[in-house]
């Protein structure tokens, strides 16, 4: 059911981007096939983004730049092949010259593509997010590698996540510690919403928690730190 509500929002999504598209001057069809070419980009943005790791902010920000720049170009030559098809068909079937317009320059315009693909993929994310809170999905298993070796581990079996420089720790209830190379925010993606981020360094299992004080939180025996950014996420967790 979430699949198909998710679905649901891209398709709503495209036909919006779609009317944009009709008041620069391209046919409904048209602009519906030209609107799915925002797709790539929005996804793209929706899976790289989360992997970008601003600890060092310097290398962060650069690999940013450069998602967004693969991104931006990437779309822009895909509009160019686009309209490239466009007049081609547009000529098959006979219509004068003076009908079939130059690409709009917003479609070549990085700050109009940037906009649309923020607002699909953000909208994604937070669509996302309501239907993790509505319907929760129940946890499964999840594989990643430590030490150059696979590891599959059911959610419900890990404590919680611990950032260390480079390097993450992921900590299972019986004791057993992995270390893992992928950054915390994409494990805080990846476990939502079994487990609530209450430190820049900690990502716990909800289930887990057994008290909750201001700047302190307890996992059985297991005490830690609450930063004040993540307090208000960690309240009501128990």
């Amino acid at each position: 059911m979430k699949r198909l509500l998710i679905i649901s929002y891209w398709v709503v999504s495209i036909l919006l981007v779609a009317m944009i598209l009709v008041s620069l001057g391209y046919r409904f069809l048209e602009a519906l096939f030209v609107g799915t070419l925002f797709l790539p980009g929005a996804l793209a943005a929706k899976f790289f983004f989360p992997k970008v790791n601003f600890r060092k902010r310097k290398s962060g920000i650069k690999d940013a730049v450069f998602v967004v720049l693969g991104i931006l170009v990437g779309e822009m030559l895909l509009f160019l092949v686009a309209h490239y098809y466009i007049s081609l068909l547009r000529e098959g079937h006979h219509i004068p010259p003076q009908l079939m317009p130059d690409i709009p320059h917003l479609l070549t315009n990085p700050v109009f593509i940037a906009i649309i693909l923020t607002a699909l993929a953000a909208g994604c994310y937070f669509f996302g997010s309501w239907l993790d809170r509505k319907r929760p999905t129940p946890p499964g298993l999840i594989s990643f590698t430590s030490d150059r070796k696979p590891v599959s581990l059911p959610v419900d079996d890990i404590l919680y996540v611990e950032s260390n420089d480079d390097a993450t720790t992921v900590v299972a209830k019986d004791g057993r510690r992995f270390k893992n190379y992928t950054p915390i925010s994409q494990w805080e993606a990846n476990l939502s919403p079994h487990f609530v981020r209450i430190h820049r360094a900690f990502l716990v299992n909800r289930t887990a928690i057994t008290r909750v004080d201001v700047d302190l939180l307890c996992l059985g025996d297991i005490q830690l730190p609450i930063s004040r950014k993540y307090r208000d996420a960690v309240t009501g967790c128990k």
